[in-house]
């Protein structure tokens, strides 16, 4: 017996971020859209709780208790009374460490699938219960499509969209930590008036529309000027992708992978292979959104 769940990544096209509260998290209006980049999480039952990662850059991965799965596993197993004891097998294919919410996504598929295994009859409302409290990114992972999130991202208005929007997203060499680039934005911000977060009309009317030249003109993310600051590298991956056609050219999330709005797929293909070409970045990946959210792929048997 065992359970398969694909799940998305995802890509922030509006990051609005609010001054630190006093729990130091942020206020955000965050509009995620979902893409088919897409990890596949499968649980088997198993003597303990045990983790695996195969594909790129698994090696990256934490393969203890703090990995989102685990604690997904551990959460739902306690509020109803099991052990979790299943072996989580994570086939990695959203870029590690790359603002696209890879952990969180792999938190979401191993909720589901264990809910599934278990046949715990959990409700989607208490299922993004347990996700709020496993992180900010984690509840829109299970609902995918595109949403926007409020609070600290993690409480969700699905929003409509009304066609497919094409996207690069160039992965660079190394890292960022995501509470040194909140860090950074407070930083930045400090003695400055910080407006309190709002979706902007106008990307959720383009959004509706489908209409990708009106998303570009809209989109924004409020922690790039602190993502730049800390690896000032990925400006030249962003002129590189606007040089050679993106509609919009933007950091993803917190970074470091870089984000660029094609306007068909066939532009996508051009952005791509100049941003390969110019040695900015170490790898591309093309796709497009939105996407399902965490779905079964494989029930058990």
């Amino acid at each position: 017996m065992s359970v398969t769940v694909r799940v998305p990544a995802k890509v922030n096209v509006q990051l609005a971020v609010g001054a630190a509260r006093p729990d130091g998290f942020h206020d955000l209006a965050n509009v995620f859209l979902a893409v088919g980049l897409y990890d596949e999480v499968t649980v088997t039952p198993a003597a303990e709780l045990k983790i695996t990662c195969s594909g790129p850059d698994a090696h990256q991965v934490p393969l203890d208790a703090s990995n989102l799965a685990a604690r997904a596993a551990i959460a739902l197993a306690a509020r109803h009374g099991l052990a979790p004891d299943v072996h989580i097998h994570i086939a990695k294919d959203i870029p590690v460490a790359g603002g696209m919410a890879g952990g969180s996504a792999d938190g979401a598929g191993a909720l589901l699938a264990c809910d599934t295994l278990w046949g715990t009859g959990a409700s989607r409302t208490e299922l993004l219960e347990i996700c709020a409290e496993l992180g900010s990114d984690v509840p829109f992972s299970l609902l995918g499509g595109a949403a926007l999130g409020t609070g600290r991202g993690e409480l969700l208005e699905p929003l409509p969209v009304g066609g497919s929007f094409h996207w690069v997203f160039a992965l660079a060499d190394g890292g960022l930590s995501t509470p040194a680039v909140y860090g950074e934005f407070d930083r930045l911000t400090a003695g400055t008036d910080v407006p309190a977060p709002a979706a902007k009309p106008e990307l959720l009317a383009a959004l509706r529309a489908g209409d990708a030249t009106a998303l570009a003109a809209s989109v924004v993310n409020d922690l790039q000027p602190a993502a730049l600051s800390l690896f000032p590298a990925l400006a030249r991956t962003l002129a590189v992708g606007s040089a050679a056609g993106a509609l919009a050219s933007l950091v993803s999330g917190s970074g470091p992978t870089t984000a660029f709005l094609a306007k068909s797929a066939e532009s996508a293909e051009e952005v791509a292979s100049a941003l390969l070409a110019s040695g900015t970045c170490r790898a591309v990946r093309v796709t497009s959104g939105p996407a399902p959210g965490a779905t079964v792929v494989a029930p058990a048997v």
